[in-house]
């Protein structure tokens, strides 16, 4: 690895975090020792990079810098088709045509091979039988990024019905089921909703009395979900 691809992949490392990370954990997943990996800390610094901490402390990389090209290996650019598929296929259809206009923004700056290999992937999605909830998807998404309590009709597993009201702080998509959390106002708690058994739903006028994000950290501290 040259030292620009080095420095690319230092960079690549920091973003995923947003914490301070050692420079012993840095080093150990470039492969080289602590003394290059402060040279190439001070290369980024010289840069532009917002990189603030210290040896001994950590570092972590602020928002807002980029170093040209645009560039992916290989499993980068299939991981882009990938998920791109994989949304076109499993979500409702105004996010299946955002992933694919993001993918085509992508192709268009990369250089001639990498863009074949992204347009010539051999990476398939299997076909979803399971999009009978799609209407209800995109309001969804609509509340929790505007942070709206939900009225909703749910259907339990034993066909009983009942009226919740809930607020809305994440969306996860399995391989037959699209699964809201929320906290439920009923229940005074978080609780799981299928979104094929929502039978009606409407986004409210009122925010929650809590952020989205403080909810999402109470959700995974129950369930045990350590943060990245």
């Amino acid at each position: 690895m040259s030292r620009s691809e080095r420095l690319l992949q230092l960079m690549q490392i920091l973003r995923r975090h947003h914490y301070p990370v050692r420079g012993a954990n840095l080093a150990q997943e470039l492969g080289i020792s602590l003394r290059s990996l402060y040279r190439d800390i001070a290369s980024l610094q010289a840069q532009g990079a917002q990189i603030t901490g210290e040896a001994g402390i950590g570092y972590v990389l602020q928002a807002g810098f980029t170093l040209p090209p645009l560039m992916f290996n290989t499993e980068e650019i299939e991981a882009l088709v990938l998920g791109s598929r994989w949304v076109a296929k499993s979500t409702d259809a105004q996010l299946a045509h955002a992933a694919k206009d993001a993918l085509a923004k992508i192709a268009a700056v990369l250089p001639g091979e990498a863009r074949h290999e992204l347009e010539t992937s051999g990476l398939m999605i299997g076909p979803d039988s399971n999009r009978q909830d799609e209407d209800h998807l995109r309001e969804i998404r609509v509340a929790i990024r505007k942070q709206r309590k939900l009225e909703i009709g749910y259907c339990d597993e034993h066909g009983n019905i009942s009226q919740r009201t809930v607020w809305p702080c994440a969306l996860a998509f399995f391989d037959r089921v699209r699964v809201l959390v929320a906290w439920c106002e009923l229940r005074e708690d978080f609780r799981h909703f299928r979104t094929d058994r929502i039978n009606d739903l409407r986004i409210g006028t009122q925010g929650f009395p809590r952020s989205r994000a403080s909810l999402l950290k109470a959700w995974k501290a129950q369930q045990g979900i350590l943060p990245e």
